[in-house]
């Protein structure tokens, strides 16, 4: 029996999101909570959200208490431990619980590479390649995989794509596998799947291993049709994203059941966040905790107002803005994130971009006869 079916009338769940701009993921997102209900009806769950979203996990936990909830446990919907699971989440958790005393909340691990995990994304895979138990042997050996990850500038996470990729390419038998990312680090989806064809595989399975769709996906399935446009010889055949696949909601159970028998004092993500929060050793963008949806009631409304820069060799600021990308040190790399350069990608991570990183790569592009188009930045798009 789970450790779900045990807890006292007074404890309640919450799932950690970031929040889309796309209202789809927004909807997708409140499926992890269903799902959870539908297994454990006596339980009460919510969902939040650091930005973009609403509610966010103020109202969420709000939501909680006004439930007679005082004893929380509070897991991230995230697929690897990078900033947003790190640092935001856990400082506004922190910052209401000072806020509440009474209120205890426990934190848990992100969704990883557990083994429910891999599994959901190997049915997807199956999915789109038309299989219904895994391949024998030698059924793939024609077949390259390309992953798609994130990206994040923190290399471990992006590390456990590579990671990931490798063991479900093992798992399945392809012939080759690969792994691009759809931001920050390298190398970009675009210019990934460039150079994997040249590999000479006529069979690719491109699968984006997101929870939800939004932008982000709409923009590899953008790549993934202009490369197959340019290779009409070769077979593309794209994944779904994961959502609320049953192994989904194995992986966020089993996550759970780790946050309620874990002892007071260890080394997860709260408990880490907390040293290095007392030691100086990590800066908190408030605003994560305070965003509000355009439409809350006076209960919920928090007046917050924001300004802020980044670091100087990113030569933009601007104002008004609640979204942040941690600077990353290979922002020049040839085949990463300068290939996006002028496609709508956030104004934060433009910013990022020395004038002359910027200049260089139009100039590329204009001698290659492709056009050049400096578009206004998703994050600035209404």
């Amino acid at each position: 029996m789970s450790l779900l079916n045990s807890l006292p009338g007074n404890s309640g769940i919450i799932i950690c999101g970031h929040g889309s701009r796309a209202k789809i993921a927004e909807e997708e997102f409140s499926l992890l909570a269903a799902g959870l209900r539908a297994r454990f009806p006596q339980l009460e769950v919510e969902y939040g959200f650091l930005e973009y979203s609403s509610p966010n996990i103020h109202m969420a936990l709000d939501r909680l208490i006004g439930k007679g909830i005082t004893n929380i446990y509070a897991v991230p919907g995230m697929l690897f431990s990078a900033t947003h699971a790190q640092n935001d989440i856990p400082s506004v958790l922190t910052t209401y619980m000072q806020k509440n005393p009474a209120l205890t909340i426990k934190y848990g691990q992100e969704l990883g590479l557990h083994d429910e995990m891999i599994m959901a994304f190997q049915h997807r895979i199956m999915e789109a390649v038309d299989l219904v138990e895994m391949p024998k042997p030698g059924a793939l050996y024609d077949t390259m995989l390309v992953v798609v990850g994130r990206g994040t500038s923190v290399a471990q996470a992006n590390a456990e794509v590579s990671k990931l990729t490798r063991i479900v390419a093992e798992n399945m038998g392809f012939g080759w596998c690969e792994t691009v990312y759809s931001g920050v680090t390298f190398p970009s989806v675009g210019r990934g799947l460039e150079m994997a064809l040249k590999l000479g595989f006529k069979k690719i399975v491109v699968a984006p291993y997101f929870l939800f769709s939004g932008k982000l996906i709409g923009r590899i399935h953008g790549y993934i049709e202009k490369v197959a446009a340019d290779h009409p010889d070769v077979s593309f055949h794209v994944a779904d994203y994961l959502r609320d696949q049953s192994h989904v909601i194995n992986t966020f159970v089993e996550r759970i059941e780790e946050t309620v028998s874990q002892p007071a004092v260890n080394n997860g993500l709260m408990e880490n966040f907390q040293a290095r929060l007392a030691a100086g050793e990590v800066t908190v963008h408030h605003h994560h905790a305070e965003f509000q949806p355009e439409v809350e009631s006076a209960v919920e409304a928090h007046a917050h107002s924001h300004e802020h820069s980044h670091q100087k060799d990113a030569g933009h600021s601007h104002s008004g803005h609640g979204h942040t990308h941690a600077p990353y040190r290979h922002i020049a790399h040839p085949h990463g994130p300068r290939t996006m350069i002028d496609e709508n990608v956030c104004c934060c991570f433009m910013g990022q971009f020395p004038q002359a990183v910027v200049d260089e790569e139009r100039a590329l592009r204009l001698a290659l006869g492709k056009p050049v188009i400096d578009q206004i930045p998703q994050c600035k798009v209404k």
